[in-house]
């Protein structure tokens, strides 16, 4: 039961408390890129997803094996983005090899979603608040999902916003940072934080 509650609350806690995306702004440049389309917003949360919970799972074999040593902290995020680029090596090199269809449908996400700062940020986050194996999937779970919410949550609004009743100077980029700038103190104002 323990492990259920480890993996539920490091979920939760990924997900909105510390969403990446309102919260830290890891990954916001790829979001607001991808909220254009409904699929793109779907194909990267999947890959993000993917990615973020394998490597926090080779993250915590790291840690947990590693972290006694003296310049641990120090070749972390080298060794972070190794997991990273071994896992995506493998999986592209299995996708193209054996689903050539599929490999054509996710070339264009899987670059933009592997080497994103959400997912080193949340291997980061997990070294620092993840205390055992499943709250360090749960941790990276929780942020693809944060992502995915976030995500839909600039879908929703991208045609909105981009409106002609919005003035021509702030359409696109300006007005989805502002956008993005509320729903962050809304998520800072349910998170209870106090200036």
């Amino acid at each position: 039961m323990e492990v259920i509650g480890n993996f539920m609350t490091a979920a939760l806690l990924a997900m909105f408390l510390q969403n990446s995306i309102f919260e830290r702004a890891l990954g916001i440049n790829i979001l607001l890129y991808a909220a254009r389309k409904r699929e793109s917003v779907i194909g990267f949360t999947l890959g993000l997803c993917y990615i973020c919970t394998l490597s926090s799972a080779a993250a915590w074999v790291l840690d947990y094996f590693l972290s006694g040593y003296k310049y641990y902290s120090m070749l972390a995020p080298v060794l972070y983005v190794l997991i990273i680029g071994i896992i995506y090596i493998t999986s592209l090199m299995v996708v193209w090899r054996y689903f050539h269809k599929l490999f054509r449908e996710i070339k264009k996400f899987v670059h933009l979603t592997v080497f994103n700062c959400a997912v080193v940020g949340a291997l980061f986050l997990n070294s620092t608040v993840g205390e055992d194996i499943f709250s360090y999937i749960g941790y990276g779970l929780g942020t693809a999902i944060g992502f995915l919410a976030a995500g839909y949550l600039l879908y929703v609004a991208h045609d909105r916003l981009n409106s002609q009743l919005v003035p021509a100077v702030f359409r696109g980029m300006p007005i989805m940072i502002i956008y993005v700038g509320i729903l962050a103190m809304a998520l800072h104002a349910f998170a209870g934080y106090v200036v």
